[in-house]
């Protein structure tokens, strides 16, 4: 195991890849931990049931960053809250 590498992921190889493509490190390690549990293919069939963070109030989006436990979104614009969201 590299010196950097945190022992706690189950799928380092997808962690990996989910960081290169933007992910944040609390979301790859929680998509790779969940699909070396589950299986790759079961976490793919996950989602998609939601509309598009655009479709979206700002409303929505502050209930649900409320939700999360994201901090400091009572000030954020739109665009903002969504990339917020994406990111947590």
């Amino acid at each position: 195991m590299p010196k950097n590498q945190n022992p706690s992921l189950k799928d380092p190889e997808m962690y990996e890849a989910l960081r290169d493509d933007g992910a944040s490190a609390q979301k790859a390690a929680r998509i790779s931990n969940a699909a070396a549990k589950e299986g790759r293919s079961t976490i793919g069939r996950r989602g998609g049931k939601s509309k598009d963070y655009e479709d979206w109030t700002v409303s929505q989006l502050k209930d649900k960053a409320k939700e999360i436990g994201l901090k400091g979104y009572s000030r954020q614009r739109k665009n903002e809250l969504i990339q917020s969201l994406r990111n947590s």
